[in-house]
């Protein structure tokens, strides 16, 4: 009779450890989207923060290009504006997340077109380091894009996989949205000048 309580409490201690192990990975994974969801907007941020000292250095140059300058403050602004929160991470919120960012992409290649008819301001090193700032930082958010994208993979597939979804489904854990390629993407922009 001894022996079989101590099994039975024995079989109950694993399960209790094994149940709190499975519980603590599935926070630790949510914690890690969460995590780079962070990196993704200290990206965009550093981008925003860029976009005012471009503005002002191609202002000087290009008087006349007001509409391309007030229309990238206006895209800036707007992006900003929208917060997402890496709690609620729905397909929808990432995706209007997207169209302002890509408003502002949008934006920023316009004036950077228009850069060609000013070969001072090419020229001109404070124009060129923050166009390399510019770049630097757009390749740092398709980074950090992709860490979000693998993290939440990661965790999608666990809360997904038999016995987890038992877990996630009872403790709350929903799947996370993905960064996806805008609309029109695969074809590649038309530059004139």
């Amino acid at each position: 009779m001894k022996k079989s309580i101590i099994i039975i409490l024995a079989v109950v201690a694993i399960l209790v450890i094994w149940a709190v192990s499975v519980y603590n990975g599935l926070v630790t994974m949510d914690e890690n989207v969460t995590g780079q969801w962070a990196n993704v907007e200290t990206q965009y941020q550093r981008r925003a923060d860029l976009i005012p000292n471009l503005v002002n250095t191609v202002k000087g140059y290009a008087t006349h290009e007001k509409e391309t300058l007030e229309g990238v403050v206006a895209a800036r602004s707007q992006a900003t504006q929208i917060k997402v929160d890496a709690e609620d991470l729905t397909p929808e919120k990432l995706a209007e997340y997207q169209k302002a960012q890509g408003a502002v992409t949008s934006a920023l290649g316009k004036l950077l077109a228009i850069t060609e008819n000013y070969p001072d301001l090419k020229a001109n090193q404070n124009f060129l380091e923050l166009q390399a700032q510019l770049e630097g930082t757009e390749n740092r958010i398709n980074v950090a894009r992709k860490n979000f994208n693998d993290a939440a993979q990661a965790y999608n597939t666990n809360i997904r996989r038999f016995p987890k979804n038992i877990f996630a489904g009872m403790f709350g854990f929903d799947k996370k949205a993905y960064f996806e390629a805008e609309e029109g993407s695969e074809k590649a922009p038309k530059v004139e000048f």
